[in-house]
């Protein structure tokens, strides 16, 4: 097996030699021969432990089973202890999904802190198998059915090739000790079910199972390789991108054969669920979003937009108070008040106002439904919402805008794009005031 792994490392992970890895061991089997493994072939590498505290004293036993592993070998070891079941309360998260997130936040500090280069686990062909048919009975797309990458970012997993028969017979015919995790034996979790009732079926029917199911695997790894390179080339014709904002050209989407499986992979990198609720957002009225933890996707016009929740601007009750005399302003945005005798500058940045007709202090302040205003060169009164929408602003870009307004709440300015007109100067004006960004 020492000399199998070495070739396979040649073959597909020959950037690992010379450089400084972090094995990801839990004392299980796996890891513990994969620690072996790399240690005999020579290689730099120190071992990261975590306690998750979830099987009392047995947690903490294998938490000392490891740092004499690495005393025994030489090696660095790294240990830390979590409450997990308090972090998954406190986050909403199943135990499974809290100590994944624990596990990997750790791993990737040690990487900065210690400047290691890669972390590897033991993940192997019997896991690969179990994931694929986890997310099969789920139901996924093809990218669930591609198995546990090999090599994710700086997470690297070279044992993917061996099966646990293969790793069990290694650790026995070596005398590799290693602690035996008694809830891997337990059928309550869909993992261990599907480890203990349906794998052990397939491999009767089928003893080749892994290896018919390795080149499953790489055929539909071929296929979804050949759908992200479709994927990029149209991503050109029906993508923008404008800061941190992205859009999703409507129109162009609608002319492919099947528009909801290109939404689905346009859109997958940004973890959206309610797949029907997402393409249903291409015939929404305006204004219409889907929310997730950390991206909105929103309908405005022609376009699907997607931003980062927590970047997004939405309306407020904040305002900001400008007292007669105030000459200068720099938050929320930056404004200037300047006394002059004559019009100069005319343009969208700049307005002039007999300042007699001001009402102190000034407001600065988003806009609300139901405001209204006198635009500047048209007869009546408009709504603001009505002048977004004959404007063709976007949501987002409206919910970006101030007004200014009098003590009294009349609206002086939409700023950066039009004045009201009840606060024009005329040739009586004697107070000539002129406001600009």
């Amino acid at each position: 097996m020492t000399e199998e792994l070495a070739k396979h490392i040649d073959n597909y992970f020959p950037f690992l030699k010379e450089k400084k890895l972090l094995i990801a061991i839990s004392g299980g089997v796996d890891s513990v021969v994969l620690t072996h493994l790399f240690h005999k072939l020579g290689f730099t590498i120190a071992l990261a432990h975590c306690n998750f505290q979830l099987r009392g004293d047995e947690s903490h036993l294998d938490e000392e089973f490891v740092k004499n592993l690495g005393k025994e070998l030489s090696i660095n070891t790294f240990t830390t202890r979590f409450d997990t079941n308090e972090f998954a309360i406190n986050n909403k998260l199943s135990t499974q999904l809290a100590a994944r997130e624990l596990r990997y936040t750790w791993f990737q500090q040690l990487i900065e802190e210690k400047n290691f280069d890669y972390i590897l686990t033991a993940h192997h062909a019997d896991d690969n198998l179990e994931t694929f048919l986890i997310n099969f009975t789920r139901g996924t797309g093809l990218e669930g059915l591609t198995g546990i990458p090999p090599i994710n970012g700086n997470i690297v997993r070279p044992m993917l090739t061996f099966s646990r028969d293969e790793i069990l017979n290694f650790a026995k015919k070596n005398n590799i000790e290693w602690r035996e995790d008694k809830s891997n034996a337990e059928t309550k979790y869909l993992r261990n079910k599907i480890r203990h009732q349906i794998s052990p079926t397939l491999k009767e029917l089928n003893p080749n199972i892994l290896t018919s199911f390795n080149k499953t695997i790489d055929h539909l790894n071929q296929s979804q390789q050949i759908i992200n390179d479709k994927i990029e080339e149209i991503s050109t014709e029906i993508l923008t991108k404008e800061d941190d904002l992205l859009k999703i050209n409507i129109e162009k989407l609608l002319k492919f054969s099947d528009p909801k499986a290109y939404l689905y992979q346009l859109l997958k990198p940004y973890k959206f669920t309610e797949w029907d609720d997402v393409y249903s957002l291409i015939y929404a009225q305006s204004g219409k979003r889907i929310l997730t933890k950390f991206y909105t996707l929103l309908k405005d016009r022609d376009f699907l937009l997607l931003l980062r929740t927590n970047e997004k601007s939405s309306l407020t009750d904040e305002h900001f108070i400008l007292r007669e005399g105030n000459n200068k302003i720099t938050t929320p945005i930056q404004l200037l008040f300047e006394n002059v005798h004559t019009k100069t500058t005319i343009d969208n940045n700049s307005i002039y106002v007999d300042n007699k007709l001001l009402s102190y202090p000034l407001i600065l302040r988003k806009w609300n439904a139901g405001d209204f205003f006198y635009p500047k060169g048209m007869l009546g009164r408009k709504k603001i919402s009505k002048y977004f929408k004959d404007e063709k602003i976007s949501v987002i870009d409206k919910n970006k805008i101030w007004l200014l307004c009098s003590s009294k709440n009349e609206i002086i300015w939409i700023i950066g794009k039009r004045q009201d007109r009840r606060f024009l100067p005329t040739e009586e004006t004697t107070e000539l005031l002129k406001i600009s960004i």
